[in-house]
């Protein structure tokens, strides 16, 4: 593939709801340009984006993928991204690599949840954005009407750049309502045949031009000025503002067609390559000088400047190797070129830099500014990264992805495979940063979290795919705490004679309740001698580690001063063994007498749903022993609910969610506190755990 000029560069990522086309539409982009001789079918499992296993037996992307086209002298790289909220984190990312977001959205369906959602992102982000209304062959569908459906949902200046000709199974093709011109699809031709009739009579075309004109007229004043004078805009006038208005997000133009005929698609990409913001419209790069510092850094981004690029995406391939994909952000780029990762502070050698089409790698030799890119087996690198030129201290702002909601315990099925499977969610980590992989020493299980069933369960099937390895899964045991309500007192003796010098320690503990969070205090009060000060720490030691056991249930107990009040001691068989022993009885003993209750780690959890949901998802939280905190109104037709929520309640709550709201429904939370479980709830845990 050849190298293009930044301003023949177009970064398009396709977004939105699950099951819009989005796929589909990047193969028919495909098939249209040329680059592919037969369209392919999500439903015959063959398209070039979904290559993964995984994704063709769901018959749904779970991972990003590239489809670069050649257009018409340009160069439209295109990002296609999953529709399932599981899979979020990878449609995000492909936001970054992003200068357009094309929203795919089905004319049967209209605006559906994970569209709204992804809307609302490339806002806070400012990426320009567009519109593809899919599926017009379908019942009922028709570009005005979901154009209609957009801007009650997004508000602003939705305008239907095209309307179609026919309907459902007699859709001929579309016209342009600038030029009033048609474009019709003769015997099953992708390629559109234009025509000065043929414009449908059921439609005001004349007044949707007006309508389009005037508002790109009002994006700007000098356009405004010209349309007021004459009223009308030349080509050339609207076509400047047109790019424009887009690249400053005042008007979301929609364009429609059927990626599976494919109909409409080569209009789409005229479109984008006419009036889609070039890499060259970012000015300005901003980041910090290191990745733990705060100290900003500014660049003017040009295709001659230093080199700057940011990997959006990691492959792990047992095979080939780990494949960093980056979107240079400035400068560029040949292969066998050393840069520097500004974020890890390693030198890195790109070797052979290639393009990917789907799980196609194509050579290229050198990238311009704005190009996208995949490079194998960067040893310091990971997804996030910032890599520049050696000598430039330019850390890119992270990328924000979504916190994981969902956790599994897992093991490995087979003994010995413990190793392998630690390096096999290393590497599958590597490449989705919204999975976290960590330890839980009190529990002794390996909890993988992600954001919801679907994501973890993909994730599982890619570890026994490509590192060979098979696990149980279950889910995460809840780290509970036990503590005391009163104080208490008890003796602690140690004595073992076996011949030769023996074993003697005794030690008399106080035990008392601390507020809650405090810790464990130890404190000495032993006066006269009566244990040596050289055995008083084993006597904490002892303390120490019987906490550790527990006693109610087996968890640790927290919150307790401990103060050793007396003792006795053998000038001959004492030592730091025996007074351990004394301490860790002497606990023992005190915790009957100490009313000994179990604690529970209680979460901050905050939920966004629709306004007519909010009954439903208040009761299901009062049903799991939540206290609402407060609702208060958040996006345009939703309630943000506040929450504290046991954890043990929570550990489904990405499938209760869903399930309460259609899937309309977010939340996140965090650890808050610890509190006493109530006595019936606590018995069952302490049965269980007894095994009883």
């Amino acid at each position: 593939m050849k190298q293009y000029a930044s301003e023949k560069i177009r970064n398009v990522v396709l977004i939105g709801h699950n099951g819009s086309g989005k796929t589909s539409l990047a193969e028919a982009c495909l098939y249209v340009s040329g680059a592919l001789s037969r369209q392919g079918r999500v439903e015959d499992e063959n398209t070039v984006c979904d290559y993964e296993p995984e994704e063709t037996k769901r018959r749904f992307s779970i991972s990003l993928a590239l489809a670069p086209v050649e257009w018409k002298g340009v160069k439209i790289n295109l990002v296609d991204t999953p529709g399932s909220p599981d899979f979020e984190g990878e449609a995000i990312a492909g936001l970054y690599a992003a200068d357009l977001a094309v929203f795919v959205v089905s004319a049967t369906d209209g605006p559906q949840v994970q569209t709204r959602y992804y809307w609302k992102i490339a806002k806070e982000m400012g990426i320009p954005a567009m519109c593809f209304v899919n599926k017009l062959d379908k019942e009922r569908a028709s570009i005005y009407e979901t154009s209609e459906v957009l801007r009650d949902t997004f508000g602003g200046d939705v305008l239907a750049v095209q309307g179609q000709i026919g309907r459902e199974e007699n859709l001929e093709g579309l016209y342009d309502n600038f030029s009033k011109k048609a474009f019709l699809y003769k015997n099953g031709s992708f390629r559109a045949e234009p025509s000065d009739s043929h414009l449908p009579e059921d439609q005001d075309v004349e007044a949707a031009r007006i309508s389009l004109v005037e508002a790109v007229a009002e994006t700007d004043e000098a356009l405004l000025d010209t349309y007021l004078e004459t009223g009308d805009l030349d080509i050339k006038s609207f076509s400047e503002g047109m790019a424009k208005a887009i690249m400053s997000r005042q008007i979301l133009p929609v364009l429609g067609g059927c990626a599976t005929r494919p109909l409409g698609v080569d209009l789409f990409l005229d479109f984008i390559a006419e009036f889609g913001p070039s890499p060259l419209e970012h000015k300005i790069i901003r980041g910090t000088k290191s990745s733990d510092s705060d100290q900003e850094v500014q660049l003017d981004a040009s295709p001659e400047g230093p080199f700057v690029a940011r990997i959006f995406k990691t492959i792990a391939d047992p095979f080939v190797g780990k494949l960093s994909v980056f979107r240079i952000v400035s400068g560029g780029i040949k292969g066998d070129s050393v840069v520097w990762n500004t974020t890890s502070g390693h030198e890195e050698k790109l070797h052979q830099v290639f393009a990917l089409r789907g799980k196609e790698h194509i050579e290229v030799e050198a990238l311009s500014m704005g190009d996208i890119a995949a490079v194998a087996k960067l040893t310091n690198t990971k997804t996030g990264d910032t890599l520049a030129s050696k000598g430039l201290h330019l850390v890119l702002s992270p990328m924000r992805l979504p916190d994981p909601v969902f956790s599994l315990a897992v093991a490995p099925k087979s003994k010995g495979d413990e190793d392998k499977l630690s390096q096999g969610l290393h590497r599958l980590s590597e490449e989705d940063p919204t999975l976290r992989i960590h330890h839980n020493p009190e529990t002794r299980q390996l909890i993988l979290s992600g954001l919801g069933d679907t994501h973890l369960n993909a994730t599982l099937e890619k570890l026994k795919r490509k590192f060979g390895v098979e696990v149980e899964t279950s889910l995460p045991k809840v780290s509970y705490r036990e503590t005391i309500t009163k104080p208490a007192r008890a003796e602690g003796k140690h004595k073992k004679q076996t011949g030769g010098h023996g074993q003697f320690g005794v030690a008399v503990i106080e035990i008392e309740p601390l507020p809650r969070d405090s810790g464990f205090e130890f404190v000495d009060q032993i006066v006269g001698g009566a244990i040596p000060k050289g055995f008083i720490p084993a006597v904490e030691k002892g303390i120490r580690e019987a906490m550790e056991r527990g006693f109610f249930a087996g968890y640790p107990l927290v919150d307790i001063r401990a103060t050793l009040v007396d003792g006795k001691h053998h000038p001959v068989d004492s030592n730091e063994l025996s007074f351990k022993m004394a301490g860790s009885l002497a606990l023992q003993a005190a915790l009957p007498d100490a009313g000994v209750v179990l604690l529970e780690p209680i979460m901050d959890l905050e939920v966004i749903v629709p306004d007519d949901k909010v009954g439903d998802v208040q009761g299901d939280l009062n049903a799991k022993r939540g206290k609402i905190l407060s609702t208060e109104p958040a996006e345009a037709g939703f309630t943000l609910i506040t929450a504290k929520v046991p954890e043990a309640e929570l550990l489904r709550y990405s499938a209760d969610l869903r399930s309460l709201t259609g899937g309309q429904g977010r939340f996140s939370m965090k650890f808050s506190h610890y509190e006493e479980v109530p006595s019936h709830i606590a018995e069952r845990i302490k049965a269980e755990a007894r095994g009883s």
